[in-house]
């Protein structure tokens, strides 16, 4: 099995509703995501995938979707208040903890048809979370 891994770095905030302690305040942090991908066989070219092609998939996503952006639980109370001073947020149907983040990151590459196996989300240097199907 041949194993290839990506790797992009970003700024977002968030905060955890039903949570008791510093992380229900919003608050940011400077992440790292890598998607680990594999295949039982090399292409014709000699690649599991491309990097370019993950890199770009990823990196545009990323840049799109998570890079500056404040992540709240759709229900979060201060919704309504960033809408009105119109500040740019993304609402998710879950809390936006690094666990959730890891999974919303394999699905986007996986329904992208990336051979995608885990995801690891750095919130910190030293705290990780993963997910692999």
């Amino acid at each position: 099995m041949f194993r290839v891994s990506e790797e992009v770095r970003f700024c977002y905030g968030h905060r955890l509703l039903d949570y008791v302690g510093r992380c229900a305040r919003v608050h940011g942090h400077n992440a790292r995501v890598q998607a680990v991908l594999e295949a039982p066989a090399l292409d014709a070219r000699g690649f599991v995938v491309d990097f370019l092609q993950v890199e770009e998939a990823l990196r545009r996503w990323v840049d799109e979707t998570l890079d500056h952006r404040l992540l709240l639980r759709h229900d979060d109370p201060l919704i309504p208040r960033l809408v009105e001073a119109r500040e740019d947020f993304l609402a998710l149907p879950f809390n936006p903890t690094a666990e959730n983040l890891a999974r919303m990151v394999f699905e986007r590459l996986r329904d992208q048809g990336l051979p995608v196996v885990s995801v690891r989300f750095w919130e910190t240097d030293t705290s990780v979370a993963s997910y692999q199907a």
